[in-house]
């Protein structure tokens, strides 16, 4: 009976491509993004995500030949995870000198046709900000505002890029560790429903490190114009290629 079920289950388990984000040094990209195909385990269970999380991993190393694998999602299993996450990483203002997550920074930024930003955001708890209503009722997106600081929504992902890759400039106890991996997954990241990706920021702050290009960052249009510099190889590609 516990063959059949096994059987069974597996037959159910499902074919799926997740990204992949590769620090790149030797290369017009900064960062390379690429999709993997993966079976993934059916169920809700953590132990079903983590054989999906152990599988993706495998086939990115026999792929690319990569040793290095982190997993950024609260399924990982890997305690590096957790501070890196946009829920935990923090950023110190320079206006205020108060820390805000990643998260609460970027949700509490956006500017919309209706109303924005929303700055209470700032301190309301990171999973809740994110599932504000008035996120999705404001109409569309113009751009964001952070403490009088303005951005476009063009490139799509800069702004969020800008505010992650800063946070952890900030947190240099984690750069030792970090700067071990060669390539940065989230298992939970749908592609289809959101571009803004913390393994993407990860991996861009791992390639602008390598490459000792992390000195005026904290100046928008420095990094604005150093991001422009090279090739973009990220989530917003890869619909454009009809993965997703």
């Amino acid at each position: 009976m516990e063959q059949r079920s096994n059987s069974m289950a597996k037959s159910q388990n499902a074919i799926e491509h997740k990204p992949v984000f590769m620090p790149k040094v030797n290369s017009d990209n900064l960062v390379k993004t690429d999709m993997v195909r993966v079976e993934r385990h059916v169920g809700f269970a953590s132990r079903q995500k983590k054989k999906t999380i152990n599988d993706l991993h495998q086939v990115i190393r026999k792929k690319y030949g990569f040793k290095q694998v982190l997993e950024l999602s609260s399924k990982s299993g890997n305690k590096l995870s957790f501070p890196l996450s946009p829920f935990s990483l923090k950023i110190t203002d320079e206006h205020d000198g108060n820390q805000y997550s990643v998260e609460n920074a970027f949700q509490s930024s956006m500017v919309f046709e209706d109303g924005g930003p929303y700055i209470d955001l700032l301190t309301a708890p990171p999973r809740q900000a994110r599932k504000d209503e008035r996120l999705m009722t404001s109409g569309e997106l113009t751009g964001y505002n952070y403490f009088g600081m303005e951005w476009g929504v063009e490139p799509l992902t800069t702004f969020y890029d800008w505010l992650y890759v800063n946070a952890l400039k900030q947190n240099p106890h984690l750069h030792e560790e970090v700067m071990q991996y060669q390539a940065f997954t989230d298992i939970t990241f749908n592609p289809a429903k959101s571009i803004h990706n913390a393994a993407y920021a990860l991996a861009l702050f791992v390639s602008l490190n390598k490459r000792e290009l992390l000195g005026n960052i904290e100046d928008p249009m420095t990094f604005y114009d150093l991001c422009n510099e090279f090739k973009v190889s990220n989530t917003e590609h890869l619909l454009e290629e009809g993965w997703v």
